[in-house]
């Protein structure tokens, strides 16, 4: 299958129809009636944004914003919309103040304010690939857009047009159904607020990358009822690594309509490309009496790809949401989307080298026509009732979510290369043979979740999900078998609130997820392994002191373990992980804001099968025992409108393989920037600058997978932003 004939496919013509269905409908149903409707009083308030206690959500979610580190709602599975205190689980929001403090560009430096998150098999030239407590955040499943729809995490996820940027901890599959326990990563998007908005944004780098932004928000319509918000964006890549070079571009709407007292509509559609040259991976040298030599961390510039290996991706997603209240106390929600990636690829990796002289064979594969498709569909019932005294909040729902891969093309060329003095490779064009088939992954859920309240400080938080999987691929030469799942799975919470801003909290759940699929280096690449069930308890206290939202967290998660024996990736045992986890983010008096997250993790596999043997006991690959992020900003007083920022990030060494025969060492990187708010010809204009690995570190930023990445050089960017 060809990627240039796949490339432009369209969203199904179901979802296309909706959208415009949702775009024209205001204008054809004309002004509607500002009169209000007597027989739904709470319903109508939570529509305008005046009920504390929301059914219904709010369409205006960020106008006049004011600027904090620490946002007082979550936007993310059983728990939107719900203050942090009252979520039973490790929860971490990264605003757009903090984003735009430290000029986020990607996920990782998103995220990277979020305890125990690391780097994962690839240097993220190209994309992040991401671990949370040391598992995988698996790129299909576990990144949703507005809390609901799964987005492919195989091309770099735009910021620039999120508000907020959310991480779930631990077991989600009550409300997402197969993920791993990680996390759900939540991007929630930019909507048109009260305020219009007019913005230019442009950043430049010192290795000659270049950005513009345009974002434009804008309420019209009878009392203001729709909302518009526009956001595009066109750079040319640049990040200071040798032969590296290519461009990206964004293009996305938020709409959203109130069209009556008791009804919300929402549309997001965003288009986002991604073409440049792909940094290339090591692998690791061979054991010799089971311990691995590492090679010396080479310059942070190093790149033994060609500048011809491309990565060229392209995303399309596309979510409408309907939020209908029926009465006073319940709502009906109505989700549906659909997430498009397709991307060629020229990945490199660097084989059979010598340690000491760096001499060895680069291995370019060539993939062509990869495409991956996720439909998902949800249905939700909120409400509040009570009975003997107990109150309780109530929420049902069904999901269905398809995820489906096209049948994909390789070939392989090697050339000499050397890890410390890379040579410039010159073009190839290996023979492509069909070497991925077409999968299909169908995962249906029904879910019920009771939040019952005892009075003002006591709270039970209980949930049942019925799972239906089913999972399958054609392989002609070597059949891939279908896996069929049908499980409950429960969850159960319960909270203490001795006062307002205080809780404690202790949570079981069970979760069934994917155990993984083969990687590109394993015999049975491609291959989706059957489903297992994974085990979290965690025991948590959460405070909110003035502005400052403090969150510690003790858990435990047991989940089966996937390795690679033989060279054939199974399911070979089981592994827990034990931690500490403490966070504090907000605001210290007006001058002050800061970000401190850390992690003390405990990590260890505890069964293994009769291949794998030696990894009993041992640490699990690319798991730190520790993680920890401060990053503060002081707004001098004495200068109106100038803050200055700084960042410390720590990463422990990690086990290289699940065998432990090498480690990488732990690292620091020290960010530091400023920036300065002021207005020029009547135009609010911020001018910021920041330094990211402002001491031009050299480290081993990736492991796992039987691959090694280097961190990325010193950055400096520049950026201005006008408001218009």
């Amino acid at each position: 299958m060809s990627s240039t004939a796949s490339r432009g496919a369209s969203p199904r013509l179901s979802l296309i129809s909706l959208s415009v269905l949702a775009l024209l409908a205001p204008f054809a149903a004309g002004a509607q009636s500002a009169a209000t409707d007597a027989k739904a009083p709470d319903a109508r308030l939570a529509v305008e944004g005046q009920a504390p206690a929301k059914l219904l959500d709010e369409v205006t979610v960020n106008g006049v914003r004011k600027k904090t580190f620490a946002p007082t709602t979550v936007r993310v599975g059983a728990f939107r919309d719900q203050d942090p205190l009252d979520v039973p689980l490790t929860n971490s929001v990264m605003s757009r103040d903090l984003l735009d403090a430290q000029a986020a560009q990607g996920l990782y430096d998103a995220l990277k304010n979020t305890a125990g998150v690391t780097r994962s098999q690839v240097s993220g030239s190209t994309y992040d690939n991401l671990s949370i407590r040391g598992i995988v955040v698996e790129n299909r499943g576990n990144y949703r857009l507005n809390g609901n729809l799964p987005i492919v995490n195989l091309i770099d996820i735009p910021l620039e047009n999120k508000e907020q940027v959310e991480v779930l901890k631990g077991a989600s599959s009550m409300y997402y159904g197969m993920v791993p326990p990680s996390g759900i990563v939540n991007f929630v998007t930019k909507r048109a607020g009260p305020t219009p908005v007019t913005s230019l944004t442009t950043t430049f780098n010192d290795h000659g990358g270049m950005k513009a932004h345009v974002d434009i928000g804008r309420r019209f319509g009878a009392d203001d009822s729709m909302g518009l918000r526009f956001n595009a964006v066109t750079s040319k890549e640049a990040t200071g690594i040798d032969r590296y070079k290519g461009d990206r571009g964004l293009v996305s709407v938020a709409y959203d309509w109130r069209a009556t007292p008791w009804a919300n509509l929402k549309v997001d559609v965003e288009h986002y490309r991604k073409n440049v040259s792909e940094q290339g991976a090591i692998t690791l040298p061979a054991a010799v009496n089971g311990v691995i030599t590492l090679p010396r961390v080479p310059d942070n510039k190093t790149n033994i790809a060609p500048e011809w290996a491309r990565y060229d991706a392209e995303a399309t997603n596309l979510l409408v949401r309907g939020d209908f209240a029926l009465s006073d106390d319940w709502v009906l929600s109505i989700e549906s989307g659909r997430a498009n990636t397709q991307r060629d690829r020229n990945y490199t990796t660097l084989t059979n080298y010598n340690t000491q002289t760096g001499a060895g064979t680069a291995n370019i594969s060539v993939l062509k026509g990869q495409e991956y498709t996720n439909t998902n569909h949800r249905v939700e019932a909120i409400g509040r009732f009570d009975t003997a005294g107990i109150g309780h909040e109530l929420t049902i729902g069904a999901t269905y979510n398809r995820r489906a891969s096209a049948g994909w093309f390789n070939g392989t060329a090697r050339a000499a290369q050397n890890l410390y003095d890379p040579v410039d490779i010159a073009p190839v064009s290996p023979t492509l043979t069909q070497t991925g088939f077409p999968s299909e992954v169908n995962d249906r859920g029904l879910y019920i979740f009771d939040r019952m309240s005892f009075g003002e400080r006591w709270q039970l938080l209980a949930g049942l999900r019925k799972t239906v999987y089913r999972s399958e691929a054609s392989n002609p030469s070597s059949p891939v078998p279908t896996y069929r799942a049908d499980k409950v799975t429960p969850n159960v919470s319960v909270m203490w609130k001795p006062m307002k801003d205080l809780s404690v909290y202790a949570s079981a759940l069970r979760g069934l997820e994917e155990t993984g699929t083969a990687p590109l280096n394993t015999d049975n690449f491609g291959q989706v392994l059957p489903p297992a069930v994974s085990r979290q308890h965690e025991l948590g206290v959460k405070a909110r002191l003035g502005a400052v939202l403090l969150q510690t967290a003790l858990f435990q998660t047991d989940r089966p373990l996937a390795t690679t024996i033989n060279r054939v990736y199974q399911v070979g045992g089981e592994t827990r992980y034990r931690g500490l986890e403490f966070s504090a983010s907000g605001e210290i008096g007006r001058d002050f804001a800061l970000v401190v997250s850390g992690v003390v993790l405990d990590a260890e596999i505890t069964k293994v099968g009769t291949g794998n043997p030696l990894e009993l006991g041992k640490t699990p690959e690319n798991t730190p025992k520790n993680t920890l992020g401060v990053f503060g900003e002081y707004r001098l007083p004495a200068v109106p409108g100038l803050s200055l920022n700084a960042g410390v990030y720590h990463v422990g060494k990690r086990a290289v393989n699940n065998s432990n025969q090498a480690w990488v060492d732990g690292y620091q990187t020290l960010s530091l920037g400023a920036r300065y708010e002021t207005r020029l010809f009547d135009k609010r204009v911020n001018l910021q600058a920041n330094l990211d690995n402002a001491t031009d570190k050299d480290y081993w930023s990736t492991a796992g997978n039987g691959l090694l990445g280097v961190g990325a050089p010193r950055t400096l960017r520049i950026t201005a932003k006008v408001d218009f």
